[in-house]
């Protein structure tokens, strides 16, 4: 029984579709939720949970990103030459799952926790589980890629070709849902406080639910396998093009001496061996590979959307009034603008401009989403320079930084080392920190005068408490010498009661604080906190509304006085040592909409451009090649990260940029000398020629041996005539 004949037989249908389609499709979403929902997260885990650097934080992703677009080359070449589709999306899918599982195992922190502080006590044992995680499901998610929308394609007949484009249509929107979804709801799981003996961010539920995910889609995906249409493993075309490549430079190597004649493309030397049509078509292959060249760099802007971007977030205020926005949420976008552009594009963008009579190639549609590209970064530049002026300016490495908090009730006189004399008020603090680059300094305070020696700690900011009685003790606390993280924020309280101090609040508990003394800094997040403070038998509340990223001091001063409530006029006095971020995360919508609608023009013209140009059989060959220049562009990130050592972020948004139109510069001077051609026609020309050669060759064969014949009949004939003439004598 021919194949198709086979297949339509054994598949059952719902609607005209078989119905083993269901569950290649459920199986995409699942996967695709678990690879993105994990992915949103990922930098986040390695600033906050392994406490690395953002360089370090960046690098270690981006090298993942790369090796999930590396593998498939790997994937489709199993598939096609040993295990078939079936089963490498089957034995690939257990990797996978097994590597998500080991992701969300390594997010625990009580497995390490002994000491019970809500941080891992053994950071090298989650290191390592977290990178052999990430290997298996780069290896996973890469080397199923380019078997499932293939094995999918194979479940339909050569009859229903409609059935089998709206297949790819759900498909491409399955991907994009996943996406989409679990970009949402992974930010929130992180979000969450879990533990088991102490508290702190969910990262192994924001992990876990993706590895859940990933269990789903193996088990439909199996559940399944008695309805597929398996087709067996028939070799892959790019060991065929890489032996006929090397054939043809070893023997242009062999053949580089002068007495040997020119050809007119060098894959001609691998004439001797391979079939004029198989050259031909690499040849096709080669001249749109070569246009890959200058691609990678599009990649290198816009995989740093899941990084750069979202550590760019965590310094924004992602208060949008009803909701709060988690950074690592702020991906959405991308999904969102994606499901509503590409239509828009196709159905009113491109006829538009066809209409003004422009010829709209693909090449230019490519470079048009690079400039987009381009421009998405140097928005992200000018919001990094919004940001940098709202960012505290912390002391280097040869200075201190000190701020004054009088406890007493009334003002007093100042005097510090390089500066006038000023008045700080009762129960305030100064408004800014001073900086000093000597260690000790002599400070006057009061009228007369009080005058103390004060040894200040190098790289580090302090608060000096002066006492309401000026010859008492004088203390000096430290302050925070980092950004909060996570947008939560740091608060601490100063008791300048008499009496010990209790404050607590349904977040947190900061304990009993002794007169005239200070609590540790405590975290807590962002919205309303109230307050309740405890003298003894009297208590009061108080209550807050913090924002994102911000250090509070609350300062107690003797003159309070306990009630139900603390009114307007007798509250703690409250001073920022650093400030809450102030630039608003929806300032990054512009540059997500410029990159992803660079994307639509770049990507999605990109394939079908190299869809179009690639010859029937080749078709495997130029997508390993464009998933390539995913995985280069992401290396770069790593190359040009780490030679530029760019002090300012927004430097670096510049640098990028600047290459981007370098390189679209060079890819508009490569595409216009670039000739849109038919591969079907000329492979039409190919066989049609070698139709017409193998004709020549028969008639050739036929005057031979026609030639032969007739000289094999005169050769008898003479020797008849010798015999007659002997005969005859």
């Amino acid at each position: 029984i021919p194949k198709k004949k086979k297949r339509e037989e054994e598949s059952k249908e719902v609607f005209g579709y078989p119905i083993s389609i269901f569950f290649i499709i459920v199986n995409e979403f699942c996967e695709r939720f678990s690879y993105y929902g994990m992915r949103a997260v990922l930098v986040l885990y390695f600033k906050y949970f392994f406490q690395w650097n953002d360089d370090l934080a960046i690098s270690i992703y981006h090298t993942f990103v790369a090796f999930c677009y590396l593998t498939p080359i790997f994937g489709a070449i199993v598939a096609d030459s040993w295990l078939g589709k079936f089963r490498t999306i089957i034995y690939l899918s257990i990797v996978y799952a097994v590597g998500q599982v080991a992701m969300a195992v390594s997010a625990i922190h009580d497995i390490t926790d002994k000491n019970r502080d809500g941080t891992p006590d053994n950071l090298t044992f989650h290191v390592v589980l977290s990178m052999v995680g990430l290997m298996l499901i780069a290896l996973g998610t890469g080397g199923i890629k380019p078997c499932v929308a293939a094995f999918g394609g194979d479940q339909f007949g050569d009859q229903q070709e409609k059935q089998r484009r709206t297949f790819f249509s759900v498909f491409y929107l399955c991907i994009n849902g996943g996406s989409l979804l679990s970009t949402i709801i992974t930010p929130i799981l992180r979000a969450q406080d879990c533990g088991i003996h102490s508290k702190s961010k969910c990262y192994s539920l924001a992990f876990g639910v993706p590895a859940a995910l990933m269990v789903v889609a193996l088990a439909v995906f199996i559940m399944g396998s008695s309805m597929y249409y398996k087709a067996k493993p028939e070799g892959n075309i790019m060991f065929k093009v890489s032996k006929c490549i090397g054939f043809a430079i070893k023997n242009r190597y062999r053949h580089r001496s002068k007495q040997y004649p020119k050809k007119e493309h060098w894959m001609d030397w691998a004439e001797e061996k391979y079939d004029k049509l198989l050259i031909a078509q690499i040849k096709i292959a080669l001249r749109v590979l070569f246009l890959y060249i200058p691609l990678p760099m599009f990649w290198t802007l816009f995989d740093q959307k899941g990084s750069r971007w979202t550590l760019q977030a965590t310094t924004m205020d992602g208060n949008f009034g009803a909701i709060v926005i988690q950074p690592d949420q702020m991906q959405t976008i991308n999904p969102i603008l994606i499901l509503t552009l590409v239509p828009i594009m196709d159905s009113l963008i491109y006829p538009l401009i066809r209409k003004c009579g422009l010829n709209f190639t693909p090449l230019r549609k490519m470079t048009v989403g690079m400039i987009l590209a381009a421009l998405a970064f140097f928005c992200a530049a000018v919001i990094q320079l919004q940001i940098d002026k709202t960012l505290p300016d912390f002391p280097s490495k040869t200075q201190s930084q000190l701020k004054l908090l009088n406890m007493g009730n009334t003002a007093i006189k100042v005097q510090l080392p390089g500066s006038e004399e000023f008045t700080l008020p009762g129960a305030q603090a100064s408004e800014d920190y001073f900086q000093f680059d000597s260690e000790q300094i002599v400070v006057s305070v009061g009228n007369p005068s009080v005058t103390k020696s004060v040894l200040l700690t190098k790289e580090q900011r302090q608060t000096l408490l002066i006492p309401s009685a000026i010859n008492d003790e004088w203390l000096l606390a430290d302050d925070l010498i980092y950004k909060p993280q996570e947008g939560n924020n740091e608060i601490r309280f100063i008791n300048g009661m008499s009496k010990p101090l209790n404050v607590s609040s349904d977040a947190v508990q900061l304990g009993v604080i002794n007169p005239f003394h200070y609590s540790n800094y405590t975290q807590i997040k962002n919205g309303r906190a109230t307050f309740t403070l405890q003298d003894g038998s009297h208590s009061c509340e108080y209550s807050k509304d913090f924002g994102f990223g911000g250090s509070y001091t609350f300062f107690v001063p003797s003159t309070l006085s306990f009630g139900s409530n603390v009114n307007k006029f007798n509250v703690p006095t409250v001073y920022m040592n650093i400030k809450p971020n102030s630039v608003h995360m929806a300032l990054q919508i512009p540059q997500y909409f410029l990159i992803t609608a660079g994307e639509v023009m770049f990507s999605v013209t990109g394939l079908e451009f190299s869809y179009s140009q690639a010859p029937s059989n080749m078709k495997s060959v130029l997508q390993a090649g464009w998933l390539l220049t995913n995985a280069v562009g992401n290396f770069i990130v790593l190359i040009v990260a780490e030679i530029a050592k760019l002090p300012k972020q927004w430097t670096e948004y510049i640098l990028f940029a600047s290459l981007l139109v370098a390189v679209c510069i060079i890819f508009s001077i490569m595409a216009s000398f670039y000739t849109y051609i038919d591969p079907t026609e000329i492979e039409a020309q190919f066989k049609n020629k070698s139709y017409d050669s193998d004709e020549d060759d028969d008639k050739k064969k036929l005057e031979k041996s026609e030639h032969k014949m007739e000289k094999r009949n005169s050769v008898s004939s003479d020797e008849e005539d010798n015999k007659s003439n002997q005969t005859s004598m």
